[in-house]
């Protein structure tokens, strides 16, 4: 085997096990996961409250791994709250046209389902 050949295979090799070793490290936790609207806004408040507390101190490389990890839980608590707004939105979106519409059966049925969510926002 030539040298180009034996760089060719090396660098492969390489760039290989470098992107195993990524996928491997991106995927050794996944965080707490949010399943409610009210479990992610409970896991929003209370990881924002631990990475501050963490961002307070000196960032070692302890603690940079435990911003790493709240970041996980964070970021699930966030995609749920933006899947429910989305819900939340449309839910809105209906009593606004029952409302133009004259309907106050549908304002009344999901004006009440568009509060209940709300209110888990806005406490």
């Amino acid at each position: 085997m030539n040298n180009t050949a034996r760089f060719a295979a090396f660098a492969l090799g390489t760039c290989l096990a470098a992107s195993t070793l990524a996928s491997e490290r991106l995927a050794h936790f996944k965080g707490v996961p949010s399943t409610s609207l009210e479990e992610a806004v409970t896991h929003l408040a209370d990881y924002n409250r631990r990475l501050a507390d963490t961002l307070a101190q000196e960032l070692t490389s302890e603690r940079m791994a435990e911003v790493h990890m709240l970041s996980y839980t964070l970021e699930n608590a966030l995609k749920k709250i933006d899947e429910e707004l989305q819900q939340i939105a449309a839910t809105l979106e209906e009593v606004h046209i029952a409302s133009e519409t004259a309907d106050p059966q549908t304002v009344k049925a999901q004006g009440a389902r568009y509060l209940e969510a709300a209110r888990t926002l806005v406490k």
